[in-house]
């Protein structure tokens, strides 16, 4: 490469003097632009370089702005944000700006949980409870025998299942989630369990009312107790507040069987911890290579994968019971992550 004068060097210094980029300086001295940005870091070296590109849309403000809506809740989506800084600036920005302005901030976007509803009443309700039995031990919460109904589908899940792919790969039979119309077929089963392990699963036939329910408790609480060798006095039985559960019918057979009744506050699954394993039982039979045949086989699936069910998979679950309320009295009553 052949050296540069010493006039085009004192040229190309009081060029970058006067604030002139690289490329510019190129084009007015004809010397490549190679040369005049190694002369520039010799001569100086602490200048700092301008980051290429397009110039920023969004000014600092701007991008404080933005975290503020999400932080506080205002706004949910990049959509929501975007529309409501166009309507507030001249300059409009994309969906895309937005979610790269969060991305940068250490945001990262999630599905939206599916959570019942909970008005101020259930919220207080909910604190009230969590407060009453916030002390409660592991050693108290053993004495609780736990209770729900579930809907068990032949081909799944109501929800998303996820799983792992390349970009690009072809579609396979194991990426599918099959579905038939009309849903396929599922079962409704009421199952209970203690701190010994799962109490006895029955099967919900049609749709449940009072009747059924005591005919259920009939069979499958009372040889539950017996099953997991709790005394009838030493026990408390926790269920929702689904009407069936709290009809006079059904109150009057806990009267007369003496059993004592857990003051369950209204719409809190997440406390309830038969919820999780409900999840571990369904797992379980999704883990068949098939579908199940029909309904019937779907029964004798869900009979066998709760059996397998352990005294430890109960007592983990059941062990969470003070980190749960104390979830709830953080949130003031709200949703917990359980």
């Amino acid at each position: 490469m052949r050296p540069i004068s010493t006039a085009q060097r004192d040229n190309i210094l009081s060029l970058l003097a006067s604030g002139h980029s690289s490329r510019d300086i190129a084009k007015q001295t004809g010397v490549c632009k190679s040369k005049v940005s190694k002369l520039a870091k010799e001569y100086q070296p602490n200048k700092e370089n301008l980051k290429g590109g397009h110039p920023k849309k969004l000014t600092s403000k701007d991008e404080k702005a933005i975290i503020s809506l999400i932080s506080t809740g205002r706004a949910s989506t990049a959509v929501e944000v975007a529309k409501h800084i166009n309507s507030i600036t001249a300059n409009p920005v994309s969906t895309q700006t937005v979610r790269n302005t969060l991305q940068q901030d250490k945001f990262k976007s999630y599905v939206k949980k599916k959570k019942p509803y909970l008005s101020p009443k259930h919220r207080k309700a909910r604190l009230a409870f969590a407060q009453k039995y916030g002390n409660w031990t592991v050693e108290d919460w053993k004495c609780v025998i736990w209770s729900d109904e579930t809907k068990i589908n032949r081909f799944g899940s109501d929800g998303h299942r996820y799983m792992w792919k390349r970009p690009g790969d072809p579609l396979r039979d194991r990426e599918v989630d099959p579905t038939v119309k009309f849903g396929g077929g599922h079962i409704m089963v009421w199952g209970c369990m203690g701190w010994n392990g799962p109490g006895i699963l029955v099967e919900v036939e049609g749709k449940m009312d009072a009747t059924q329910y005591v005919e259920i408790l009939k069979q499958g609480l009372l040889e539950s107790i017996e099953q997991l060798g709790i005394p009838e006095e030493e026990f408390i039985f926790q269920q929702d507040n689904d009407p069936k559960h709290t009809s006079k019918m059904a109150t009057k057979w806990f009267e007369e069987q003496g059993i004592n009744l857990l003051d369950w506050p209204a719409q809190s699954p997440d406390i309830n911890p038969i919820e999780h394993l409900w999840y571990l039982l369904k797992r379980r039979i999704l883990g068949y290579e098939k579908p199940a045949g029909g309904v019937w086989e779907l029964w004798e699936r869900a009979s066998v994968e709760w059996g397998k069910i352990k005294e430890e998979d109960c007592q983990r679950l059941i062990e969470s019971m003070p980190r749960r309320l104390a979830a709830v009295i953080k949130a003031k009553g709200g949703h917990t992550k359980y």
